[in-house]
């Protein structure tokens, strides 16, 4: 029973070369920026950036087997029964409920103190970690590849500009426990 389920899913959907070069796709490029986040010592690290990327890169990865799934239902009955259906896929719905969640996730990592707000960077990168894990989820992955080194640039160098400048980033509280990566 397990294993018909198995095959007729891997039948439709992505086969599973194509989900394992998603999911490490998603582990790689999410991963440095979760490294990133680690090593200034915020909030969220490395783990938690990748298991946000992990169930947006799972949900694109079935969203894409119900698509094909559906269609393959269609040209079936079309060819054994001669009935025709239409069917309606609407698959930026999936995309919205994880911008949707990933938002209200984001919102816990988000302190403010009479000093000031701080971990809008840590929810933004989460946020950002579940989209790159849709666009590998979803197979498009030059999408997913140029998100992450922008975001890794502007992670890292960039901020290394503005401290030049009297634009410079404001440092977390110590009660978040983040401190210098090397100074």
């Amino acid at each position: 029973m397990f294993l018909s389920f198995i095959t007729n899913f891997l039948e439709n959907g992505p086969g599973i070369v194509e989900i394992i070069t998603r999911m490490l796709l998603t582990a790689v490029f999410v991963g440095v920026i979760g490294l990133e986040r680690q090593m200034r010592h915020k909030i969220a690290g490395v783990t938690t950036h990748l298991m946000v990327a992990f169930g947006a890169a799972g949900i694109a990865i079935l969203q894409d087997a119900l698509y094909y799934d559906a269609i393959a239902t269609t040209q079936a009955l079309y060819d054994n029964v001669g009935y025709y259906i239409e069917i309606q896929i609407q698959r930026q719905r999936v995309i919205a409920q994880v911008v949707t969640g990933v938002g209200f996730l984001g919102v816990g990592t988000i302190l403010k103190t009479r000093n000031g707000i701080y971990g809008l960077t840590t929810a933004a990168t989460l946020w950002l970690a579940a989209m790159i894990g849709l666009t590998f989820g979803m197979g498009a992955y030059v999408i997913g590849a140029v998100i992450s080194v922008f975001s890794l640039v502007f992670l890292t160098l960039f901020r290394k500009v503005l401290e030049k400048t009297s634009l410079r980033h404001t440092q977390s509280p110590e009660i978040i426990g983040s401190q210098p990566v090397d100074e």
